[in-house]
């Protein structure tokens, strides 16, 4: 395994074999999943995440990239860049517009995590977000730990803890492309979400502060359907955000024995379900993506990937939303879990 450099402390590449098959590249730079990889339907491996070839490529001065990456300390926007916490207003990087995207321009993304335990199938990482990081109040010390099954999942926990008073949103942030070829369209895929409702936004993608029914709209994944079947329709919403990024508000008890989304490739019949305790799921569907040159030397286009977000509501401390605040505090760590199980159909 070769070693770099990050602002002098040690990054590694790290492979995690599961007894199913499915076998990961984990990164302790930004916690990032640099690959997955399994068997198609015809036996054919393939990788079904975008990222580089090289580590040092995902470093901000060579790209501003989220490919595979732990977000925090806040995933999503928030408006105006501003939180208040306990009456006392923050101000945050605006790196997004008017409003502060992914705990700003320097987020979690780019820190350089601790390697508590590295085995063939699990690794275990963490490091310390100082009081005053990107403008967040409180010392948090975050653990996030990746675990292949035997049943071809990835497990992912997360794990924050506080001195004082602060927000939380955690996510992982992997592009997923499941036809096995990185420069294709992922219009194809077929998507189903557990949810009824979602959250629309302004035109600076903040949630106006409710719900809207996902009936008779493109919004409207509670059956399975190919992502783009309705992706350019005359819908405000889908002009807004140039398409879906949007967060799904996850039907409700949460239990991590149903999926909150499924993914499939009619080509190569590999097929994703995702697990959550969140509340929420953002979907997007790699709308922005330009051409950066990626594995293979090759230029991952507009709508050649899709994020499951799985995570607290946008901006939700700037709401009153009761089934997600965003709110950490020192007698109560943030927990949660995501598990990405896959197969071949």
């Amino acid at each position: 395994m070769k070693e770099y450099k990050y602002n002098n402390k040690p990054v590694g590449l790290y492979e995690l074999h599961g007894s199913g098959g499915l076998e990961a590249r984990i990164t302790n730079f930004g916690a990032r999943i640099v690959s997955l990889s399994l068997s198609d339907k015809e036996g054919k491996r393939r990788d079904v995440v975008q990222g580089f070839d090289n580590i040092e490529d995902y470093y901000p001065e060579n790209h501003s990239s989220d490919f595979g990456a732990i977000i925090g300390r806040y995933a999503n926007r928030l408006a105006g860049g501003r939180i208040t916490v306990d009456g006392i207003e923050y101000r945050l990087p605006q790196n997004n517009g008017p409003n502060c995207l992914h705990g700003g321009p320097m987020g979690w993304q780019y820190a350089v995590y601790d390697v508590v335990e590295a085995s063939e199938c699990r690794l275990k990482l963490a490091f310390l977000s100082p009081d005053g990081d990107n403008g967040f109040p409180g010392n948090v010390r975050v653990e996030v730990t990746y675990t292949l099954g035997s049943d071809n999942s990835l497990c992912i926990d997360y794990r924050a803890e506080t001195d004082r008073a602060t927000v939380i949103n955690m996510t992982n942030h992997t592009y997923w492309n499941l036809n096995g070829d990185q420069c294709s369209s992922i219009l194809n895929h077929i998507l189903q979400i557990d949810a009824d409702r979602y959250t629309p936004v302004d035109e600076t993608l903040i949630p106006f502060g409710h719900s809207d029914d996902v009936s008779g709209t493109p919004m409207d994944f509670r059956t399975a359907k190919a992502i783009g079947r309705d992706i350019e329709a005359d819908f405000g919403q889908l002009h807004t955000g140039s398409g879906y990024d949007h967060n799904w508000l996850l039907r409700q008890p949460r239990t991590l024995e149903r999926p909150a989304a499924t993914l499939q490739s009619p080509l190569t019949g590999i097929a994703l379900e995702v697990y959550t305790d969140a509340p929420g799921v953002q979907v997007y569907t790699g709308n922005f993506l330009d051409g950066i040159v990626g594995k293979g030397g090759i230029g991952y286009p507009r709508r050649s990937a899709v994020c499951l977000e799985t995570q607290q509501y946008p901006d939700s401390p700037n709401h009153s939303w009761p089934e997600s605040t965003g709110r950490l505090t020192p007698d109560k760590p943030f927990l949660s879990t995501t598990i990405f199980k896959l197969c071949a159909k």
